[in-house]
């Protein structure tokens, strides 16, 4: 199992080295004398790669790509990193999900009963009984944070895919009857509060 895990590890890397190459391609080609002032020698077009990589590393690929044609199509001048991480976050939202690190913290700020709660997607409600809630209420870490990311990332796919995430809500709650005053009053008198 592990090697499976590997692979598909190795996988995304490639497909992220790729959509950052094709990012640089596509800047190059839609900028080209702004893109050559900036990464003009090799030097710079290596560290420049390296720095949009680092900044990128949370994004998929094929939001990466997305994010480029937009900006391509919306910019007349050479973007910047921040414009394009602006474009990933638009594309992300589009899909009807929170971000990755939305989820992180709804997920931490929910309170039981968490059937009950008001989630802005079941998925996160499914991440977080997944990972525990004692262990996401406990510490905040950021390994914390990757095994959050790493089942919110598998979940959301399967939910594009059309699988249905229905929270059930507890038996317990249902058939919850309310407390009879007359009981309070005899408790009252009996105690003499």
């Amino acid at each position: 199992m592990t090697m499976l895990g590997q692979k598909k590890s190795i996988s995304n890397k490639e497909d992220f080295i790729k959509s950052i190459d094709a990012l640089f391609l596509k800047l190059e080609l839609a900028y080209h004398y702004q893109f050559y002032k900036v990464f003009g020698t090799d030097e710079k077009l290596k560290e420049g790669k390296k720095l949009w990589a680092i900044s990128l590393k949370d994004i998929e690929p094929d939001v990466i790509l997305d994010a480029v044609e937009s900006v391509v199509s919306s910019q007349s001048y050479l973007p910047t990193l921040t414009d394009l991480m602006k474009a990933c976050n638009e594309i992300n939202r589009m899909d009807g999900f929170p971000s990755v690190e939305e989820a992180y913290v709804e997920a931490r700020r929910s309170y039981q009963p968490r059937a009950s709660y008001n989630w802005s997607h079941p998925i996160v409600y499914f991440v977080g009984k997944k990972i525990g809630w004692n262990i996401i209420n406990e510490k905040d870490s950021k390994e914390n944070f990757n095994t959050f990311k790493h089942i919110f990332n598998a979940l959301k796919i399967q939910a594009i895919e059309g699988k249905e995430f229905k929270i059930k809500q507890s038996k317990v709650l249902n058939d919850r009857k309310p407390l009879n005053p007359d009981l309070f009053k005899k408790l009252r008198e009996k105690h003499k509060v």
